[in-house]
């Protein structure tokens, strides 16, 4: 369950920290108090999505941690499963971190982790149904959602859009096989001349760097050779000058002389370099050779470097892309040359797969058929206590073609009076049948599940009196084997509070801020009482509060 909430700089929330019970924890407040700012938060740090937005004003980040005690050994399973340990206490301390700038820090029993795992460990701690979330029972493509969850069918229904996947993939590849033969021939004409025409280039990797480079090499090529002369001229000589090589030889003659007076001068020394200036001299001579132009080897080069520009336009940003694209060219034609054989091969898997699709969805099928058969039963025990004994739930079963649903169309129709056929949720319910039927099936959904802690915001929407009086009713005895969190504007549902917290807005210094504390027995009589009679809490008022509060007592 979970045990505190710290909320830090959360749209109007400076600073809270807020401390709940096992049973029913009750939020009530003002309009505008901050009331869905506390879920909103809650949101967050399950990992759901959220936006800079909910960072407070002026704020450089925001911070919500949430710990959960008793986390059962489905949680303790997942955490090790993920790569986290669980501590030795049962409990588990989760935490997000909201900066101004959009970027968010998450993290597990203080280690870091990603938005995805938070949510993934989130999701077997708390279920939240939102003020919004009666919406979704007017669509009937979300009722099938409800029936998984309610006949726990989310692993096969996962099986079979695995299946549903691979029988579409291959239905796609029968169809673009199955094309006309006149465009079939009018494909097989351009991937084969496109083949053709890459190949009669002969390209080869680094060849276009190659050709560059002598392209330059040419280009220059009188630089080159002036340079090449002066450097050999030097080394070897000229008409008027000796060369180095030469100057070397006089330099050996004298040093040889003195090296028999001077042990230290070793005229070895000096043979050794020109033995190495002499091939210094034979790569020079060698350049001198190459480098002779020939003008029509430039234009050779031009013509090849333009061809493979050409198809650098056609095929590619350069030579690997014209040859990939080559190579996938054929292997395109290669497949319709091919095609029959393909076709043979995938007709053959398209039978294979679809059998298996049907064979799931048969098994899905009659899964959910017996959970909605359950789900009616229930939701109309519930709908009872609820104090809608006359109304029908009937769960619309229609079998059609496979989708990635399955092959069941599943929709929730209700009957309001004795006598009248049952016809669409969405179409007929009001606004508080609406939010009697959420809570039944919340409450049917979560007796299956191991999750701790049930989250209702505004459940009550459209309700008042008697029927409010008994939705609180029935929230407390959910709450005997977990814990509820609830919001409510209403007194009969607040009555039943194990835990009452008050959330309240204050404005100092021209800021707005939202403090949250639990109310003692005599404020949550005065608590009541302000819900009940607004700005006017009369004495009676207050004795009515008190009176809801003893009522609640003697029928939970």
């Amino acid at each position: 369950m979970l045990s505190r909430l710290y909320i830090q700089n959360i749209a109007v929330i400076e600073k809270v920290e807020v401390s709940f019970e096992k049973g029913l924890n009750i939020f009530t407040g003002e309009t505008g108090a901050g009331k869905s700012i506390v879920i909103d938060a809650i949101n967050a740090v399950l990992g759901n999505r959220t936006s800079r937005d909910l960072v407070r004003s002026g704020a450089p980040k925001a911070l919500v941690t949430a710990l959960f005690e008793q986390i059962g050994a489905q949680t303790r399973e997942k955490l090790q499963s993920l790569g986290f340990e669980p501590e030795e206490d049962d409990t588990l301390l989760l935490s997000r971190e909201i900066s101004a700038d959009g970027k968010t820090l998450c993290k597990i029993g203080g280690r870091p982790a990603t938005v995805s795992i938070l949510r993934e460990i989130a999701q077997g701690l708390i279920s939240i149904h939102g003020q919004h979330e009666n919406q979704s029972l007017s669509l009937p493509e979300q009722h099938l959602t409800y029936i998984d969850r309610f006949g726990k069918t989310e692993e096969l229904l996962r099986e079979y859009q695995i299946q549903y996947a691979n029988y579409v993939a291959l239905q796609r590849k029968l169809r673009q096989l199955q094309t006309d033969e006149r465009e079939k021939a009018q494909k097989i004409d351009l991937l084969s001349y496109q083949i053709q025409e890459i190949e009669a280039a002969q390209l080869f990797t680094g060849e276009e760097e190659e050709l560059q480079t002598a392209k330059k090499k040419m280009q220059n090529s009188a630089k080159i050779l002036g340079a090449l002369h002066i450097a050999h001229d030097l080394l070897q000589g000229a008409e008027e000058s000796d060369g180095v090589l030469s100057m070397l030889d006089q330099l050996y003659g004298q040093m040889d002389e003195l090296e028999s007076f001077y042990p230290q001068i070793k005229s070895g020394r000096v043979l050794d370099i020109r033995y190495e200036l002499e091939e210094v001299g034979e790569a020079l001579r060698d350049a001198l050779s190459d480098i002779e132009m020939d003008p029509a080897e430039l234009e050779q080069v031009e013509d090849r470097l333009d061809l493979i520009h050409q198809l650098k336009r056609k095929y590619g940003g350069s030579i690997e892309e014209i040859l990939s694209f080559a190579q996938k060219a054929q292997e395109q034609l290669d497949a319709i040359n091919h095609a029959e054989e393909t076709q043979e091969r995938l007709e053959k898997e398209s039978l294979q797969s679809e059998k298996k699709l049907l064979e799931l969805a048969s098994q899905l099928s009659k899964k959910r058929k017996a959970s909605a058969v359950q789900l009616q039963k229930q939701v109309c025990d519930e709908l009872a206590f609820l104090d809608m004994p006359s109304v029908r739930f009937v769960v619309h079963t229609q079998t059609d073609r496979p989708d990635e649903t399955g092959i069941d169309r599943m929709e929730f129709y209700i009957s309001t009076n004795p006598g009248e056929p049952p016809k669409s949720l969405g179409k007929i319910a009001s606004g508080g049948e609406l939010s009697r039927i959420m809570l039944s099936l919340k409450n049917v959904i979560a007796e299956g599940d191991q999750i701790g802690t049930l989250i209702f915001d505004e459940v009550d929407t459209g309700v008042s009196g008697r029927a409010a009086q008994k939705i609180g009713r029935k929230l407390k005895q959910a709450s005997g084997n977990r814990q509820i969190i609830c919001v409510t504007h209403l007194a009969q549902v607040a009555a039943f509070a194990d835990t009452h917290l008050l959330i309240e807005k204050k404005v100092e210094n021209e800021r707005t801020f939202t403090t949250v504390h639990s109310l003692q027995q005599q404020e949550r009589v005065k608590e009541l009482a302000r819900i009940m009679g607004g700005e006017n809490v009369t004495s009676t008022v207050l004795a009515s509060a008190q009176e809801l509060i003893s009522q609640s007592g003697e029928n939970s």
